[in-house]
């Protein structure tokens, strides 16, 4: 399963997608997140999901709110 955010107008942008529309690259992110460059790699691709610690950091790193961020999990795996 991808992890998608919603856009403006319904359309859902996955965490990819959010990371390019930021201008980052998964190593910034990585970077910026202390974890490493597989971490995101997992995240974006449904692997495993970023940890509760890391959704504000994250959802202000993509420059949505972290519901957006969350938009998509079931709350139990949130």
């Amino acid at each position: 399963m991808k992890n998608h955010i919603q856009e403006q107008g319904g359309e859902r942008l996955t965490l990819r997608e959010m990371r390019v529309k930021a201008n980052l690259r998964q190593e910034d992110v990585a970077r910026k997140m202390n974890v490493d460059q597989a971490a995101v790699s997992k995240w974006e691709n449904g692997v495993t999901k970023p940890s509760r610690k890391y959704h504000k950091k994250l959802a202000r790193l993509y420059g949505v709110t972290v519901d957006e961020l969350l938009a998509d999990r079931p709350k139990d795996t949130a």
